[in-house]
């Protein structure tokens, strides 16, 4: 009986861990508010860059917390991450970053979740 009452608390704790960070523990905050309240300086080379992203395994506790982290960096005009089509879409200044350092603050971005981006595609805005 300790036996199983052990797995039972051990597969609970995992799933706690493991699982998406709960949401209603703060409130949600929208992308969009959060972009117009951080000051976007014209960008001297506007850029936009797609890629897909792979270990998402939720719309609030990953997708969310990725597009807040881009939305957030020095250079990026907008930022929206489509959980269910995996896909991420940022528009940036190329005179402030590279799409490399997006990859990198996606791929390091998470509380123990691993975050995969593949497929980059940059376009040059005229």
């Amino acid at each position: 009986m300790k036996f199983s009452k052990s797995i039972v608390g051990l597969a609970l704790a995992t799933v706690l861990f493991v699982g998406c960070k709960n949401s209603a523990s703060k409130p949600a905050e929208d992308s969009t508010e959060s972009a117009t309240n951080k000051e976007v300086a014209v960008a001297v080379k506007p850029e936009t860059a797609s890629f897909t992203i792979d270990g998402m395994t939720c719309p609030d506790g990953c997708a969310k917390t990725i597009e807040k982290k881009l939305s957030e960096m020095e250079g990026v005009q907008s930022a929206k991450v489509d959980f269910d089509k995996k896909q991420a879409t940022v528009n940036f200044d190329l005179d402030k970053l590279k799409s490399d350092d997006l990859v990198k603050a996606v791929e390091t971005t998470g509380d123990g979740q691993t975050y995969k981006v593949s497929n980059v595609k940059t376009e040059t805005k005229a």
